[in-house]
């Protein structure tokens, strides 16, 4: 499954939908209701999102983006099974509804969630709350990705939601081919990564997890007044894989600045509040099942990993098709996530 991360956050009110189509779909599983708004949400690369209220019901309603697209990539039918799969688990999710597969609708699948009150941030700073309230927000995120690698992916119905096991191997074979496929110019640190990371893969120790595969701060909602999470969002990336895999995703806020994507890197966070990278390992580590230490390797690929990830952004930006005016200028962080991966692997 290929796709880019988003930056969640409010857009500009807008309707890209058939509204008529949206209504008569919703008044036959809400006949009571009537009246209905809409409000576009989300800056990023990844599924078309919306605030939907549909009389005195809220609710948000995520569909794949109209247009071609990479085969299995934009998997909202995945996203809506996993969060309906962890609902009955301590990992907190949005409540899912209803998944709709029929593209007659609304042009392409889709499916709608309950609508939570809460914060969520698109800078991993957290700005607007107190030193005492950050330190425990990233805590509990710790804990939050403990949990949800805790979780037996057979107990919930999810042994079959990805390929168990080799994980690291497939994955740099994935993205390693997805830049060789990319007709941009090539980058110097990006080719570096593509011959370090195969040689120096920790040998596979068969952990399986249910991974989110973009884990960070902009894909967490906080409760709206306490310091803790209420819900993990965004799962288009989720899959089986290893648990080290999010955690070294999950630091990357220390590793960027806040022109790369808003991390915290050559900014005051220590007086902020922010713990150390290392407490958020520790934390993670302190709730976990058993797993293998953190290595560097494990940093270097998540970058490795947005730094193509970003190469598919630019590509997509140069042929004019991008999902978002924000693309063009995102582009140009694939060199910079390639450098800042080969720091995380000591060549630097």
């Amino acid at each position: 499954m290929t796709s880019v991360p988003s930056r969640t956050g409010k857009g500009n009110t807008m309707s890209e939908l058939d509204t008529e189509a949206l209504a008569r779909w919703l008044s036959k599983r809400l006949p009571s209701e009537e009246r209905l708004s809409l409000e576009r949400i989300g800056g990023g690369q990844s599924n078309p999102t919306w605030f939907v209220d549909f009389g005195s019901t809220r609710l948000v309603l995520r569909k794949k983006p109209d247009g071609p697209i990479l085969k299995g990539a934009h998997a909202i039918e995945r996203e809506y099974r996993v969060m309906r799969a962890l609902k009955a688990t301590e990992v907190p999710v949005p409540e899912v509804r209803w998944l709709e597969e029929d593209a007659s609708i609304l042009g392409t699948p889709f499916y709608v969630m309950s609508r939570l009150e809460g914060r969520v941030f698109a800078e991993a700073s957290l700005d607007g709350v107190t030193p005492e309230h950050r330190r425990e927000m990233y805590l509990d995120a710790a804990r939050t990705l403990a949990r949800l690698h805790g979780v037996r992916p057979t107990e919930i119905g999810l042994g079959d939601f990805g390929r168990p096991g080799n994980y690291f191997n497939r994955q740099i074979d994935r993205w390693s081919r997805q830049y060789a496929e990319s007709p941009g110019p090539r980058i110097a640190a990006l080719d570096r990564l593509v011959e370090w990371l195969p040689e120096h893969m920790p040998e596979d120790d068969s952990a399986v997890s249910i991974a989110h595969g973009d884990f960070r701060i902009g894909n967490l909602m906080f409760h709206p007044t306490e310091p803790r999470v209420i819900a993990v969002l965004d799962w288009e990336l989720a899959t089986l894989g290893h648990p080290l895999a999010d955690l070294g995703y999950a630091v990357m806020p220390w590793r960027t600045t806040p022109e790369e994507y808003g991390g915290i890197r050559g900014t005051d966070w220590p007086e902020a509040g922010i713990p150390t990278e290392q407490e958020f390992v520790e934390e993670y580590m302190a709730h976990a099942l058993p797993t293998a230490r953190m290595k560097p390797f494990y940093v270097a690929f998540a970058l490795f990993r947005f730094s193509v990830i970003f190469v598919g952004i630019a590509d997509r930006a140069r042929a004019g098709n991008a999902n978002s005016d924000e693309a063009a200028d995102l582009a140009p962080l694939a060199k910079r996530f390639a450098e800042r991966a080969l720091e995380a692997a000591g060549l630097d």
